[in-house]
């Protein structure tokens, strides 16, 4: 497809990562005790992404998913981020 050139140059990830197959699952990461008031969608995706390829990311308030292309690079996020400091609260 051709790309929009309005677009800042990255992809649009999904809202959606409530999918319900056992390999999506795994590829789920959960964020919890997060300042939603402060981080935004695109601030967790910034975060996440040096851990692969992020298809889904959704905020709701006080947490967050995030979804991976694999279940490997779901678990390097948690062993990567846990207790991260992210606007003075540990994640």
């Amino acid at each position: 497809k051709p790309r929009d050139p309005t677009m800042t140059g990255k992809t649009q990830t999904s809202n959606v990562t409530n999918k319900n197959d056992p390999k999506s699952i795994n590829s789920r990461v959960f964020i919890g005790n997060l300042n939603t008031a402060i981080v935004k969608k695109g601030d967790i995706e910034a975060i996440f992404a040096k851990y692969g390829k992020i298809v889904g990311c959704s905020v709701h308030k006080g947490y967050a998913f995030v979804q991976y292309m694999s279940e490997r690079h779901a678990r390097a996020a948690v062993a990567g981020e846990n207790a991260r400091i992210i606007a003075g609260q540990p994640l």
